[in-house]
């Protein structure tokens, strides 16, 4: 293969989406647009797939009205996918990029994208296929090494605080006829998005009483007594757990196998919040209800974080630049100046070290004690999320 750099871009949106990974690709758009040095603007339509069947759209051809639409929409705008790249898919999509005169390939997604992206980079590199590779983090389980925190995050967290607190406050409103809920949330290595639930906890009624990380190994009796103690306190309980929480011997339940493994290897299993559920509504004979949000989180408009938008543009735009600037194999990071007040730069990590890796919650953000979280976590999720509404009570007697 010609050793030539070619001018023209692809990007890709790969993996589960958020509420504002087209903030990343619409940034993309507009900075490759305003600068020399770049041809055409090519989209793969579902990723991967698209782009192994040919499929990719002319991105300077949507307008500028269609574009800001795109911006507050929620899902990937070009289709996303999970496929794991095989040894047989890389000659064909060499050949396609070649075909599309691909330069700079933009990568929109979490850890099994930023994998691809390496892959695909060092397969271009052996060949003598001149190909830039930038990352663009993207996801709402905020575990990619490299950086602070993910485009994404800020949003589905939002979205699990406000969905916590209204909860809870129908659980207390419910009383005896259904005092217990247990909120299971996605997080599949690492428990972010489930301690974002503690952010709109004021006072030690409000929820969640207990939260299931994977970074803390439940105790089934320890957190059955910890939840009793709320209700007996207080009249109800929540937990909000991951939907991979773990227990002291592996997974909750007691389950073997996982019912689905992804091309990715990672496992699936029924979830630690419907098992809670009926062990607590066993064990304290009271109704308790199991709430899946499911791609509701990552999906509601309505709960998109002004910060996040902003960061999720600002790294696309940013990954243009870096690429203008000969950058390759590398992904775009946000960077934390100052937490007050809140201030985030870019920064660039390579993608050596943040394919493979996870990050995990540290140790002083969690109260293994407790189940619970430490107000060090609250002080770096808070600027993420944005301000949360302030709920009242009137004064009136609550026994269980």
């Amino acid at each position: 293969m010609s050793a030539k750099r070619n001018t023209n871009v692809l990007v890709v949106q790969s993996g589960g989406p958020t509420p504002v990974i087209n903030r990343s690709l619409v940034g993309i758009i507009s900075e490759a647009s305003a600068r020399r040095g770049f041809g055409k603007l090519h989209g793969a339509v579902h990723g991967l797939d698209g782009l192994l069947d040919g499929q990719a759209i002319d991105l300077r051809k949507q307008g500028a009205a269609a574009l800001a639409r795109v911006a507050r929409t929620p899902g990937a705008a070009l289709g996303s996918t999970r496929r794991k790249l095989k040894p047989a898919d890389v000659p064909v999509i060499l050949e396609r990029l070649t075909e599309l005169g691909t330069g700079y390939l933009f990568v929109i997604g979490g850890n099994d994208s930023v994998e691809t992206g390496l892959a695909i980079a060092r397969e271009a590199g052996s060949v003598g296929f001149g190909l830039s590779v930038i990352h663009i983090p993207k996801t709402i389980d905020n575990d990619l090494a490299g950086t602070d925190h993910c485009p994404g995050y800020g949003s589905a967290a939002r979205f699990v605080a406000l969905a916590t607190m209204g909860a809870g406050r129908d659980a207390e409103a419910m009383g005896q006829a259904s005092p217990i809920a247990v909120i299971e949330v996605m997080g599949r290595d690492a428990g972010w998005l489930a301690a974002a639930s503690a952010l709109g906890k004021r006072a030690e009624r409000d929820a969640p009483h207990v939260l299931g990380l994977p970074e803390v190994p439940v105790d089934e009796d320890r957190f059955v007594r910890l939840m009793e103690d709320a209700y007996r306190r207080y009249g109800f309980a929540v937990a909000v757990v991951a939907e991979n929480a773990r227990g002291l011997k592996g997974v909750l339940g007691g389950q073997a196998r996982p019912y689905r493994v992804d091309e990715f290897d990672h496992p699936y299993f029924e979830g630690a919040g419907g098992y809670l559920a009926r062990l607590l509504e066993h064990l304290l004979k009271v109704r308790v209800r199991c709430e899946r949000p499911g791609t509701i989180q990552r999906s509601l408009a309505a709960c998109v974080s002004p910060t996040d938008a902003e960061e999720a543009e600002v790294a696309g735009r940013a990954a243009v630049r870096y690429a203008l600037e000969g950058h390759a194999g590398v992904m775009v990071s946000l960077v934390r100046e100052s937490e007050r007040p809140y201030h985030c730069v870019v920064g660039i990590a390579p993608l050596e070290q943040v394919a493979g890796q996870v990050k995990r919650m540290p140790g002083d953000y969690l109260d293994h004690g407790r189940y619970f979280v430490r107000p060090a976590f609250a002080r770096y999720a808070r600027p993420l999320v944005g301000p949360l509404p302030l709920f009242g009570r009137l004064d009136t007697p609550r026994t269980p």
